[in-house]
C-alpha cells in the first residue's frame, strides 16, 4: 500500500487549471497529462508521517480524480488512480477504523464497513474501466472465458490487475450475504492469479502479500497454510524487510488460525520493529500497519484460547 495520490494543493491546481483553459481539445490535453503524472509519479502521501492528516486529505484528491474522469473518461492513468486510491483509501482509513470500533460500538463500526465496501465496488468499476480500454469487452470475456479473457493481459497491465482483483476480493469479504457478488471470488482470483504470473515481485511483493491471506483461509476451504508461509517468505525477500504488513498478514491469519500465540507475538513485534523512517515511500503504509499491529496485540487474549 506504498503508492498514495498525489497532494491535495497539487491536484487543487491541476484540476483548476484544466477545467478553466479555453477550447476541448486544449483542455483534454491538459487533463490528459494530468493523468499520465498521476499513472506514473510518485506521491507525496506515501512519505507522509501523519496518516490522520492523509485520512483528511485523500477524499479530495478521489474526488478531483473523479471530475478529471468526467472529462477523460477513458485516460488509463486516471482509472488506474482511481482504482488504487479508492481501495487503498477504503482499506487504511475506513474498514480498518470499523475494526477499532467495534467493541465500543457495534452499529458505527457496521456503517463504516458498509461504507468500505461501496468504497471497493466503485475502486472495482474503475479497475474494470481501465482494463476495458486496452481490452474492449473485458468483463463480459472474462465472465465467458476467464483464460482467454486474461491471455492478452501483459506486465504493463499488472498494477491494474492487481487493484482491481483486490478491490473485488475486498468488496466480497464485506458482503458475505450477497450471494451475486460471492459468485464472482473466481473472476477476482483469476486477475490476481494472472498479476503473480506476469510479475510475481511487482511493488515490493504485494501480489505475495495478497496471498499469505488467500492461503491462510486454511486447508477446510482450499488453502494452504504451508503455502501461506511460503507466500511470507517470498514477500519478505521481495520487500527487503522494510514492509510491515507481511509479519501483520501472517500473523492475523495463518498465527491466529493455528492458535500460535508465541509465533503471533513474535510477528508482530517484527512488525512494530521495522523502521518507518528507512524507506519514506513505505512510511504511510508502515505506519498504518503498524497501528493495526498494536491492536491486534491488545486483542490477543481473546484470540488465542489457553
Amino acid at each position: 500500500m506504498a503508492r498514495w495520490l498525489p497532494s491535495a494543493p497539487l491536484l487543487a491546481l491541476s484540476l483548476c487549471a484544466a477545467l478553466v483553459l479555453p477550447g476541448c481539445s486544449v483542455r483534454k490535453l491538459a487533463i490528459n497529462s494530468l493523468g499520465n503524472a498521476l499513472a506514473s509519479g510518485t506521491s507525496g502521501f506515501a512519505s507522509d508521517e501523519d496518516p490522520e492528516l492523509v485520512a483528511a486529505a485523500v477524499p479530495f484528491g478521489l474526488k478531483t480524480i473523479e471530475s478529471l474522469l468526467a472529462e477523460s473518461p477513458r485516460h488509463r492513468g486516471l482509472l488506474f488512480a482511481a482504482a488504487s486510491g479508492f481501495t487503498q483509501y477504503s482499506f487504511g482509513f475506513v474498514q480498518q477504523e470499523a475494526d477499532y470500533t467495534e467493541d465500543r460500538d457495534l452499529a458505527r463500526a457496521t456503517e463504516l464497513r458498509e461504507r468500505a465496501r461501496k468504497l471497493y465496488l466503485r475502486s472495482l468499476r474503475y479497475g474494470l474501466r481501465g482494463l476495458e480500454v486496452d481490452f474492449p469487452g473485458f468483463e463480459q470475456r472474462l465472465r465467458a472465458d476467464r483464460a482467454a479473457a486474461l491471455r492478452p493481459c501483459a506486465r504493463k497491465h499488472v498494477p491494474l490487475l492487481y487493484w482491481t482483483g483486490l478491490s473485488w476480493f475486498a468488496a466480497i469479504s464485506l458482503a458475505k450475504t450477497d450471494s451475486e457478488l460471492s459468485a464472482d471470488q473466481a473472476l477476482a482470483e483469476a486477475l490476481l492469479r494472472r498479476a503473480n504470473e506476469l510479475d510475481p515481485g511487482w511493488d515490493m511483493g504485494s501480489i505475495q502479500e495478497f496471498y499469505i491471506a488467500w492461503e491462510g483461509r486454511g486447508e477446510a476451504v482450499g488453502g494452504s497454510y504451508e503455502r501461506a508461509r511460503e507466500r511470507f517468505r517470498q514477500a519478505l525477500g521481495h520487500s527487503r524487510g522494510r514492509r510491515a504488513s507481511p509479519y501483520v498478514g501472517l500473523a492475523e491469519s495463518v498465527a491466529v488460525a493455528q492458535q500460535k500465540r508465541a509465533e503471533f507475538e513474535e510477528l508482530l513485534g517484527q512488525a512494530l520493529a521495522v523502521d518507518p523512517n528507512a524507506d519514506p515511500d513505505q512510511r504511510l503504509s508502515n505506519l498504518i500497519y503498524q497501528k493495526r499491529a498494536r491492536w491486534l496485540l491488545s486483542r490477543a487474549d481473546e484470540l488465542f484460547v489457553e
